[in-house]
């Protein structure tokens, strides 16, 4: 169903939609998809519900993305084979004594 924000609290987290049928709809955040955000007038499509308290939005979407991809581009993949590695300070230093505990000093004892 399609409609139009009524009105809507973010700090309280609820309000109401008016649906194409002339019906007023109360909408909770949990009931809105992530990322969309609604403010007066704002025209939305929803899933129209009775319950034991009354009409309810459900599945809120902006109107016209429903159903649409998420327009981020794709994060590439770094290939990291065909790059040198870069090498740091620690590399410079030389480690082939490291680990030996026999000093030239301690050898001459």
């Amino acid at each position: 169903m399609e409609g139009k924000v009524k009105w809507y609290n973010i700090k309280k987290g609820y309000g109401f939609i008016q649906g194409e049928d002339g019906q007023d709809y109360f909408v909770h955040h949990t009931g809105i998809e992530q990322g969309a955000r609604l403010n007066e007038n704002t025209e939305v499509e929803f899933e129209a519900a009775e319950t034991d308290k009354g009409r309810q939005a459900r599945n809120v979407v902006l109107k016209g993305q429903s159903g649409e991809k998420s327009k981020k581009e794709p994060v590439q993949e770094k290939d990291y084979e065909d790059k040198e590695p870069e090498q740091s300070p620690e590399d410079d230093v030389d480690t082939s004594d490291f680990g030996n505990d026999d000093s030239e000093a301690e050898k001459n004892l």
